[in-house]
């Protein structure tokens, strides 16, 4: 396996289901040894938001509804299924349940993309506050804030496969 093979291995998910993402970063050469986690973070954001808008839009769409038919079906990424569980998303009643289906469906018909939020450090009622308020931004705030917790998400994601540096 080539170095750049090896990179997009370990880190073309850090994107959700977006290995372009760290092809990109690594192939544009601002990928430096000792690999860090801020390193990685800021040539990948570089990249994420140099990316047309309906490649930006493409990363959105690959995330999952929080608590929606994926996580029920077990077919969520590790990094997904252990964030949404950290949250205690897979521990909803069925009213909590049918509260964030119903705001998955609305945001994803709004928006055109699921609502995401990166949920670490916060709980399932932190997550449904930001939900709803959240709904009623206009479709360009929703983006931008939508992109910004994609980076945070990253950056986590990052931050647990390698030192700060």
């Amino acid at each position: 396996m080539t170095a750049r093979e090896d990179f997009i291995a370990r880190f073309g998910g850090v994107f959700e289901h977006s290995p372009f993402i760290a092809e990109r970063a690594y192939d544009s050469g601002m990928i430096f040894v000792p690999l860090t986690a801020k390193g990685i973070h800021e040539a990948m954001v570089s990249v994420f938001r140099q990316a047309s808008r309906e490649e930006r839009l493409g990363v959105l769409r690959a995330h999952p509804d929080l608590a929606g038919k994926l996580a029920i079906a077990g077919e969520l990424t590790e990094d997904s299924r252990n964030e949404q569980a950290g949250a205690g998303l897979d521990r909803l009643t069925p009213q909590e349940h049918a509260r964030f289906t119903d705001l998955n469906t609305a945001y994803t018909e709004k928006f055109g993309f699921p609502f995401i939020i990166a949920v670490k450090g916060l709980d399932k009622h932190e997550i449904l506050e930001a939900f709803e308020r959240r709904i009623h931004n206009s479709p360009e705030q929703e983006f931008g804030t939508a992109a910004a917790q994609v980076e945070r998400i990253a950056s986590l994601r990052l931050a647990a496969l390698l030192p700060e540096g």
